[in-house]
């Protein structure tokens, strides 16, 4: 596995040695000891995946405290923007963000360390994501902002008049309201 550092500190892209024959291709997605060589020391404890259309906006999502997740991500299906936020207070990349296009295609995967918020838009016509998180999901410690907050100016290489995105995230709140999340 390739470990590629970007420019915030903690997000890693995680490319694969795929190999390839006339049946297809083989890669391990996630190997500890290689994940822990590189820095990455995570216990991951629940792998959740889901499917969406194109222009589909998930996030920016994250937990809060001692329910903060750690996450690694990927595409199955498909190809989507995937970004994540520092919103790390006192860090010199707070409000920063990274934005990756994982696709089934490239096999990357993106690792998001704990105190960031993630989200991905969907530039395919559908796309199968799944992703590995560290902490159990704690409905009292979710936390999100809008995804389209100018204060970090994310390009989701959406038209806004193709996005679809739920209630919950379009009335979120800004960067302005991200609490001290420990």
């Amino acid at each position: 596995m390739n470990f590629i550092k970007t420019e915030i500190d903690g997000v890693v892209i995680v490319e694969p040695r795929v190999f390839t024959d006339a049946r297809g291709y083989f890669f391990e997605s996630y190997n500890e000891a290689e994940f822990v060589k590189n820095g990455i020391d995570c216990r991951f404890v629940q792998d959740n995946q889901s499917k969406s259309c194109f222009g589909v906006i998930r996030g920016l999502h994250c937990q809060l405290g001692e329910h903060s997740q750690a996450k690694l991500v990927r595409v199955l299906e498909g190809n989507v923007l995937d970004v994540a936020v520092d919103i790390r207070r006192g860090s010199p990349t707070f409000g920063k963000h990274v934005a990756v296009e994982l696709s089934a295609e490239n096999q990357r995967q993106l690792f998001i360390p704990r105190h960031f918020l993630h989200g991905f838009a969907v530039l395919s016509e559908t796309a199968v994501f799944a992703y590995k998180v560290d902490n159990f999901y704690c409905k009292e410690a979710e936390f999100g902002i809008r995804y389209d907050d100018p204060e970090i100016g994310i390009d989701w290489k959406i038209p806004a008049d193709k996005v679809i995105t739920s209630e919950k995230d379009r009335i979120a709140k800004g960067l302005k309201d991200v609490p001290d999340n420990g």
